[in-house]
């Protein structure tokens, strides 16, 4: 499969597209002028919009682009912006897409309050448009990324993070956004059960890849796609695969001196330690290898439909995901 730039994966829903843009402008308007002004700030920031990309191509795929799919590729949208602006609150962010975060610019009550809603406007959307299917499968992602970071805080303090566990915070984390994306666009344009889980189970795998990614880049990268710069994780105490794969296969020695640096403050000024030690016990080249797998699981998942323009896309988008820089 040849390689697609971003523009050339997209290009097939480029109108799809612009109309959304405008759509998800519209979901932001309010009447309170603080409101106003914190929406526009938001929209400035402009990221790669892979989500309603996900909802808008997966419905294409499935049927067909509807109304249905604009509004569930609005609701995601305002779903993913929310929990960034309560994450720059738990994390201290002070920027966000090299913008200042919400946070840094108004300070933690106005972004909570903002976040909530944000939320608020996607759930008003789709009650409003009767679209209680919808409803169900984004209330459950709400739950599962919300126990999932729950769960990542909780094994962070213990610094006891095993492969299994990992799996369950990135799946619950990241990768269940994603899947609902495509759940969401399937279920927008057809009742095909069999059709919504392949496409469900596409955006799992997906989602599960590009984490692996964005924790590899975290130690070989500059910057990644969230803007982190390099061993950010590290500094964080957030133990990721690459991470983990080392201190399972380094001698105990080594690991237990990784272990006490990343508990003491000196990790800040320590990252290449760590970085060096990941690299030596392979924990960069075993993630990648699973982020292939994962990959590879997604692209089996679109075997069952047509050859199309959509379906040429979501397979490029793959690719993407799992071969970025940045």
């Amino acid at each position: 499969m040849t390689n697609k730039s971003f523009s050339e994966i997209t290009h097939p829903i480029e109108d799809e597209l612009s109309k959304f843009s405008e759509l998800f402008k519209q979901s932001l308007k309010s009447k309170v002028t603080l409101l106003e002004l914190v929406t526009r700030y938001i929209l400035k920031q402009k990221g790669k919009k892979i989500r309603p990309i996900l909802v808008l191509l997966s419905s294409d795929l499935c049927g067909g682009i509807s109304e249905r799919s604009y509004r569930g590729a609005t609701l995601v949208e305002l779903l993913h912006t929310a929990t960034l602006v309560h994450d720059d609150v738990v994390d201290n962010a002070e920027t966000r897409r090299n913008f200042p975060s919400i946070n840094a610019v108004w300070k933690n009550k106005i972004a909570v309050l903002m976040g909530d809603y944000l939320l608020a406007r996607g759930l008003m959307l789709a009650v409003d448009g009767n679209d209680f299917d919808f409803l169900r499968v984004i209330t459950n992602t709400v739950k599962r990324m919300s126990e999932g970071e729950l769960l990542q805080i909780s094994k962070t303090r213990k610094l006891d993070i095993d492969e299994e566990t990992y799996f369950r915070i990135i799946s619950d984390k990241t990768a269940s956004l994603l899947s609902t994306c495509c759940e969401i666009g399937a279920r927008a344009s057809t009742d095909d059960e069999k059709k919504i889980t392949a496409i469900k189970e596409f955006g799992e795998n997906l989602g599960i890849a590009f984490q692996i990614r964005d924790d590899i880049l975290d130690f070989i990268g500059t910057k990644n796609i969230f803007g982190k710069s390099l061993g950010a994780d590290i500094k964080e105490k957030k133990i990721t695969l690459p991470l983990i794969y080392a201190l399972k296969n380094a001698p105990q020695e080594e690991s237990k001196k990784i272990i006490n640096l990343l508990k003491s403050k000196e990790r800040k000024t320590k990252v290449d330690v760590v970085i060096k030690f990941v690299k030596m016990y392979e924990g960069i080249k075993y993630s990648e290898k699973v982020a292939l797998e994962y990959s590879n699981t997604a692209l089996s998942k679109l075997e069952q439909f047509q050859i199309s323009e959509s379906r040429l896309s979501l397979e490029s988008l793959v690719s993407f995901v799992v071969e970025r820089k940045n």
